[in-house]
């Protein structure tokens, strides 16, 4: 019997498995569908498009999307010990202060505000600029600046100042508007991943299981809680049970799907797939938001492409030195822009990549070009994840809705016209000699909605799907609540939801850092702990000068 039974060891799974276990007289289960983190492509940062479509990638894809072009959209996912942050491109954002406080005002999610919320980003973050009144200097997470910066991205940060953006070096600080390079979760050249931040440390703890290859079926209900969960381990059926809580940390796909399994989602659509009803809860799968992108693509003839730096010769630097082009998270530089003046907060990110990225990261990028992924951070569509069987083994239907609301496609436009602006600014436009894409002849408002309707694809940041409110049901309209504020399953005791799934909204910006802050805080009302208190970084600033 264990206290605790873990479902996922990604990022969320990571922390809670690590803090949890803290406390000695604490027994933790925590059980991953994939296999161990042991492979060289997860630790060498360059190669992380190597495990795309791999043993460790859920590769879902998403139904056909009707106003994009009836495209079916790849959804990488890490099915990994370390999740997603053993796949991801490592950048390290925790989104804008307006996302956290949208999270209490507009969803009733007290506790969740930014300055809530910042303690735990601190209390996670050892960053090598040290500790400051936005920064942890001792977590366990590492947060670094980049080894390797390609021409192209330096560039593009150059070209963005000739276009009066403002030069931001902190993007997690005062201030998330501008352009700059990202931080990124790496230590001596390696990817840092939520595992090694905190797994890892912890697995020779009496007190923690870690069971690879092991998905779980279900979660067991008695008398309306949660006492196991079923899975399957090397393919033959087990149980375990939990004495405390059974903690979900699948994700926005998995975690929805769990609770639907178990009877815990929309009656109606139980009832279709013959699952038991044991708790109505409309608002499981529903909510599901994701960072849409476009492609802006030149032609770079005079910059080697990455493909040609990342040779035998780097390769081995890499191995001897954990230094050189292969530490690249190939997303080197970006930044953050209000696509209308009138904003409360950056509506645009871009992440600027030395290569041609083509097809949702899938195509072959030898030849020499520079991408900038115009990402949009202020959704304002949602989607569905739904049963496609009652079979466990057998994917959810995932449908982001894509476009579905008209401002997505508006603001998408808009950032082309910025970013062609930004290309066409020294020192750019020295390095791009062709428009690939759009590609010149795509000028008029309608053309550049056809192709923005065509292009559409994702930049892997799903949430939302078993979301967090003050109350059970904010209006008719938008049904949230799955969680309460504790992040307690409505109607079913004894059970949790930790990780990105949980975010009422998505926040403007890549999600592991804000899935890692999640599961932080909630390790501590899981442990009956007083949460950190809410922290001003004006007034640390000002107390740090006395």
């Amino acid at each position: 019997m264990h206290d605790y039974i873990i479902v996922g060891a990604g990022s969320a799974g990571c922390v809670l498995a690590a803090r949890l276990t803290e406390n000695p007289s604490v027994n933790v289960l925590l059980l991953e569908a994939g296999p161990p983190d042991d492979a060289d492509e997860i630790h060498i940062p360059a190669a992380l498009n190597l495990l795309f479509q791999s043993s460790y990638d859920w590769g879902f894809r998403t139904v056909p999307q009707d106003r994009a072009a009836g495209q079916s959209v790849y959804w990488p996912r890490g099915k990994v010990i370390g999740g997603s942050s053993s796949i991801n491109a490592m950048i390290y954002i925790r989104g804008n202060k307006h996302d956290y406080n949208t999270w209490r005002d507009e969803y009733g999610c007290d506790g969740w505000g930014y300055h809530d919320v910042l303690p735990y980003f601190i209390r996670a973050e050892r960053n090598s600029r040290g500790a400051s009144a936005y920064h942890g200097g001792s977590g366990p997470l590492s947060v670094v600046d980049p080894k390797f910066k390609s021409p192209a991205a330096s560039g593009f940060v150059q070209a963005a100042a000739n276009c009066g953006s403002t030069a931001n070096s902190d993007f997690n600080g005062a201030s998330q508007d501008g352009a700059g390079f990202y931080q990124v979760t790496q230590k001596e050249g390696r990817r840092w991943s939520a595992a090694d931040a905190y797994l890892h440390p912890a697995a020779g703890r009496p007190n923690l299981t870690v069971q690879t290859d092991s998905l779980v079926t279900s979660v067991v209900i008695e008398a309306g809680r949660a006492v196991g969960v079923r899975y399957l381990h090397q393919g033959v059926e087990q149980m375990a049970r939990a004495q405390a809580e059974v903690i979900l940390c699948g994700g926005a796909i998995n975690s929805p799907q769990l609770l639907m399994l178990s009877g815990i989602g929309p009656a109606d659509h139980l009832r279709e797939h013959g699952i038991l009803v044991q708790a109505d809860s409309p608002g499981v799968g529903a909510n599901l938001s994701d960072h849409p992108i476009v492609t802006a693509l030149w032609s770079t003839p005079g910059l080697r492409s990455l493909a040609e730096l990342a040779g035998p010769k780097n390769l081995l630097r890499w191995r001897l030195t954990h230094s050189g082009p292969m530490t690249t998270n190939v997303a080197q530089s970006g930044g953050f822009v209000r696509s209308l003046p009138d904003l409360p907060a950056p509506d645009l990110q871009w992440h600027v990549l030395p290569v041609p990225y083509r097809q949702g990261g899938l195509a072959d990028t030898t030849d020499r070009g520079m991408s900038v992924l115009v990402t949009l951070v202020d959704v304002r569509s949602r989607g569905r994840i739904t049963l496609r069987s009652a079979d466990p083994r057998h994917k959810p239907l995932i449908d982001p809705g894509y476009l579905h609301d008209r401002a997505d496609l508006d603001a998408l436009v808009r950032g082309i016209g910025l970013v062609r602006e930004i290309a066409a600014a020294k020192p750019l436009r020295r390095m791009c000699r062709e428009e690939l894409a759009p590609g010149p002849d795509v000028t008029s408002e309608a053309e550049l909605r056809d192709f923005v309707r065509h292009d559409v694809t994702t930049v892997y940041h799903p949430v939302g799907t078993c979301a967090m409110s003050g109350r059970a049901q904010l209006d008719a309209s938008r049904i949230t609540g799955v969680v309460d504020t504790e992040l307690r399953v409505r109607g079913i005791e004894a059970l949790r939801v930790v990780d990105a799934s949980v975010m009422p909204t998505v926040p403007r910006g890549n999600t592991n850092a804000p899935v890692i802050a999640i599961a932080e805080r909630a390790a501590d009302l899981i442990s009956g702990r007083a949460p950190l208190a809410a922290l001003e970084p004006a007034d640390l600033a000002l107390a740090a000068a006395r």
